[in-house]
């Protein structure tokens, strides 16, 4: 894909990238932090031939995808095998951050970072589904969740919310959201950033990176507040579970875990997990009883100069 990295498009991404880490650089993890990291590390698992990583996502069972930033490919990867190979192989032009499996539809949906784009897939057979183009660059189509009737897609450029209707196992056309409250702020380089939905789907998680905070979206109404007690600096992608809620801060090599209270109106730090493996992990995936975490490495540079990419296995 070289002619690829020598498109604006790349070059606008690797800028934000930049502009992310001299706005949020690593923060120093107070004592409380410190007595309560917990190191469960079990492996890496390599993408072989992977140009950069963001987006990872549990397909059921032992089965986890992970998509190459750069080029819009995607991996599948067996937890318990310790393997993964190139499963999709993108249309030029197209990248790979946040992702969500739809298990009923066998359907993976994939952001699109600064194309403005969002991409359904097949997981029965790799091949495109759909494409949308939510928003004009400069954007950031950032990450997915998913309801039973659909997708949400986050834009960390913009106070809005993406909506992706699936019906009998297909996708339709989409609409916007606005936001308003904490989560419609755009002070920072990204904002809106992972994104989790409440099991009946009445509400929304998003993180915000800007914020180090988690807000509670309205999906019907977009009005949203913040999760109190919650201070996650760095936050990239989430991960929530009944209400235990696991949010990456990339730049600190952290997860940190917490349990919500019923309403969701604030939350209780439990733990924090770390790894010598982390090299900016991003994203996020339970997949059986571990976490499984794509491995960015923007430590080394904006693209990463690294030559191998794989996600990250750690215990809960």
């Amino acid at each position: 894909m070289t002619a690829l990295r020598k498109t604006s498009l790349l070059a606008a991404v690797f800028a934000a990238a930049a502009t992310l880490a001299l706005a949020a650089p690593p923060a120093t993890a107070d004592h409380d932090d410190h007595a309560d990291h917990r190191h469960h590390v079990d492996r890496a698992i390599v993408l072989p031939g992977a140009t950069g990583t963001e987006g990872v996502a549990s397909g059921g069972g032992s089965t986890f995808y992970a998509g190459d930033l750069l080029t819009g490919d995607v991996f599948r990867g067996d937890v318990g095998k310790g393997t993964a190979a190139k499963f999709i192989d993108a249309p030029a032009g197209r990248f790979a951050t946040g992702m969500k499996v739809d298990r009923d539809d066998h359907l993976l949906f994939v952001a699109g970072g600064p194309t403005g784009q969002g991409y359904v897939y097949s997981t029965s057979t790799g091949m495109p589904v759909a494409s949308y183009t939510f928003a004009a660059a400069p954007t950031f189509i950032n990450d997915v969740a998913l309801t039973e009737k659909g997708a949400w897609f986050t834009d960390s450029a913009r106070a809005v919310l993406y909506f992706v209707p699936v019906r009998h196992g297909t996708p339709g056309a989409f609409r916007t959201l606005s936001l308003s409250g904490p989560a419609a702020e755009l002070a920072g380089a990204f904002n809106n950033n992972g994104i989790q939905a409440t099991q009946d789907g009445s509400r929304l998680l998003v993180a915000h990176s800007a914020q180090g905070a988690v807000n509670v979206v309205d999906p019907r109404t977009g009005a949203s507040r913040a999760v109190a007690g919650l201070s996650v600096p760095n936050v990239d992608g989430i991960l929530l579970d009944g209400r235990t809620l696991w949010s990456v801060r990339n730049n600190d090599n952290l997860v940190v875990e917490a349990r919500l209270a019923k309403d969701l109106s604030s939350a209780t730090v439990r733990k924090v997990i770390t790894s010598p493996l982390f090299e900016t992990p991003t994203t996020v995936a339970r997949v059986g009883g571990r976490l499984v975490l794509a491995n960015a490495k923007f430590d080394t540079g904006f693209p990463p100069t690294a030559t191998q990419f794989e996600v990250v296995v750690v215990k809960r």
